[in-house]
């Protein structure tokens, strides 16, 4: 779908607008002084718009450089570069520096109250969950070596822990978090929350996280930083999981809280109900948990539940604290992380099957950041910046092409009068 001259331009004010947000001009350059041609910012700002242009490869970047507009090179300031330059200048970055400038974008996003909380939901929440990928090289510190079926050969598995805002509309990458070769998501969660917390402390009231970091120690963290927790249990072997199916697992139907029901298609639906109760004097051990969760679900077509499944979930909220709509609200907004953050990195970014970087797992995880920076300039974009619902709606792939189109097609004369930004400050 080929943009009209409006939307052209203003997808480039957009970008010119936004990327000085992620202060790229701050990051830490490693690279000997010696011989360098480009700016590292220049460099992070190409492969920024590589990312959101859709390219699969460095090589995909150099070839977009040098198809850029004049008027797109002249107002982004970009200049036609090499897939080396671009390779050199990322393998000596630290992760922690990719992960400063998310966090810049996502505040200087907040302080333009780009993060306005839903209505209908009582706080803001972050859901946590790990993503990791698989490449053909290993450093026992950023990638953890495996081993496939066949037990002959290894390779290594880059693993984050991302963070998302579920609760605004735009569901932002709030941190992404290098998981070690040594550990796994219950041992680096304390890590990953307390990343969190210095830095969206005043944010985030609630956090959220599936059964694979669900432990007293856990738990115990989040309240000890004056913060709510909803975790899932979902191994029926876990004493916890086993009392709360004695306690909710056979609830009558006046006992329901909140109900919803999301149409499939004409004929199926997916009833979703909610049963909640006050975590008895048992659970004594885990001594943080006011409120025990049971969502069933019901696939229903034609009027005949044709499935049924039920989940189970124990927070620190207090059971009346919010509404039972409200309780609902919180956890199906859980799936954001998974729904609207990985399905995203993984179906249109092409993440799995196009990591840039192989050979050298830091540089791996540097270009994960990145892409996640991008996910969110173009989140930011497509849910708080386009006005009408209709456009709020555009599909992922159509978004990746507008990008496209308006750094090769935008003409001078159609940028010529937008308006400069002055960028901002963060020292």
């Amino acid at each position: 779908m080929k943009l009209s001259g409006n939307r052209l331009r203003r997808m480039v004010g957009a970008l010119s607008a936004r990327l000085p947000e992620v202060g790229l001009d701050v990051v830490d350059d490693r690279r000997r002084r010696r011989g360098q041609r480009w700016e590292l910012e220049t460099i992070l700002k190409a492969m920024l718009l590589g990312l959101m242009a859709g390219c699969k490869s460095l090589a995909d970047v150099e070839v977009l450089t040098a198809k850029l507009s004049v008027g797109a090179r002249r107002k982004l300031r970009l200049p036609p570069m090499k897939d080396t330059t671009l390779r050199d200048a990322v393998v000596r970055l630290h992760p922690y520096e990719a992960r400063e400038a998310l966090h810049r974008l996502v505040k200087a996003a907040e302080r333009r109250k780009a993060l306005e909380l839903l209505e209908g939901l009582p706080f803001h929440a972050a859901s946590l969950d790990g993503k990791w990928s698989a490449i053909p090289s290993l450093d026992h510190h950023y990638a953890q070596q495996k081993t496939h079926d066949d037990g002959l050969k290894s390779y290594g598995m880059v693993r984050t822990i991302t963070s998302v805002l579920v609760t605004s509309s735009a569901k932002v990458v709030l941190d992404a978090m290098p998981v070690p070769a040594e550990t796994n998501e219950t041992g680096i969660f304390p890590h990953a929350f307390g990343a969190l917390m210095r830095k969206y402390g005043g944010l985030v009231d609630l956090v959220m996280y599936d059964a694979g970091a669900t432990s007293m120690e856990n738990m115990a963290h989040v309240v000890g930083a004056g913060k709510h927790f909803l975790f899932c249990i979902a191994d029926k072997r876990w004493l916890l999981f086993q009392k709360a199916e004695l306690v909710l697992g056979d609830c009558r139907e006046d006992r329901v809280q909140a109900r919803s029901e999301e149409i499939l298609s004409k004929s199926t639906s997916l009833v979703r109900s909610l049963f909640i109760a006050t975590a008895p004097s048992g659970y004594k051990d885990w001594e943080h948990i006011r409120t025990i969760l049971r969502v069933r679900y019901e696939t229903v077509e034609n009027g005949v539940i044709v499935s049924e499944e039920n989940r189970y979930l124990v927070s620190s909220v207090a059971p009346t604290a919010i509404t039972g709509k409200q309780w609902l609200a919180l956890i199906r907004s859980r799936w954001g992380v998974e729904n609207n953050c990985h399905w995203t990195l993984d179906a249109i970014f092409k993440e799995d099957d196009h990591p840039w970087i192989e050979a050298d797992p830091r540089g791996t995880v540097v270009i994960m950041v990145l892409r996640r920076i991008a996910y969110d300039l173009l989140t930011l974009f497509r849910s708080v910046t386009l006005r009408s619902e209709e456009t709020r709606a555009t599909p992922w792939k159509a978004l990746l092409a507008w990008v496209y189109d308006a750094l090769i097609a935008s003409t001078v004369a159609q940028l010529e009068d937008l308006r400069e930004r002055e960028p901002l400050a963060f020292r």
